[in-house]
């Protein structure tokens, strides 16, 4: 992926409020960090925040966490962040590190628009892969839920076949999430420029269910 620089990156980076600087400190302890219990969602691959911006706005007793690798992409988002926000944060890392930064204490992670690594050999780099759903596994606080959007045909059908495979049951599956949406749907920026050319969205929900013990 080629990226343009921002201009003054290294400043906004510095002085954005939402960006957390080591956010392994956190691990097991993100409560501490928003001073509160509430629910944490995260989404991998924010992009430019436009769906996790939105979502932190609109659902305030939510504590969201926007995850992104490329520095430029960051400093896009940053800014556009009103100040006013307390439950969100933005953490600046490659996804692989998930593990090291949360541990069971997440209820939701949403994958929007994700990489579709589309050589074989790169496969296992997919956020719905094996590799990373066993990640997942220790940073979700009980019931397990992964919401998923793309446009890329390859990628769903293999994130259906690998979140299957991982016990996860398909809920809400759609090939065509945009031919009825309510008006106060959240859309993602990628989102935006594929349905206004046309191309169909694909979504489903994966949930897996914490078993129960009885004592």
């Amino acid at each position: 992926m080629r990226l343009r620089n921002v201009k003054n990156k290294e400043e906004i980076l510095n002085a954005s409020p939402f960006l957390v600087k080591k956010p392994e400190t956190y691990r097991g302890k993100w409560k501490d960090y928003f001073n509160n219990s509430n629910p944490i969602y995260i989404e991998i691959g924010m992009g430019k925040g436009k769906f996790i911006r939105e979502n932190a706005r609109r659902y305030p007793n939510i504590n969201f966490i926007g995850i992104e690798k490329y520095d430029s992409v960051v400093a896009k988002c940053l800014p556009r962040i009103d100040s006013d926000l307390d439950n969100l944060a933005i953490i600046r890392m490659d996804a692989l590190k998930i593990d090291q930064v949360f541990d069971h204490e997440i209820s939701r992670i949403y994958l929007n628009f994700s990489d579709p690594w589309p050589k074989v050999r790169h496969h296992l780099r997919r956020l719905s892969s094996k590799i990373f759903l066993e990640k997942y596994e220790s940073i979700f606080l009980d019931d397990k839920c992964i919401c998923m959007r793309t446009d890329n045909t390859d990628l769903f059908c293999y994130s259906l076949m690998s979140f299957s495979e991982f016990g996860y049951v398909l809920k809400n599956l759609t090939f065509d999430l945009h031919a009825s949406l309510p008006d106060n749907f959240i859309t993602t920026e990628y989102e935006d420029r594929f349905s206004s050319q046309g191309m169909p969205i694909y979504s489903v929900e994966a949930i897996k269910v914490s078993k129960k013990v009885n004592k």
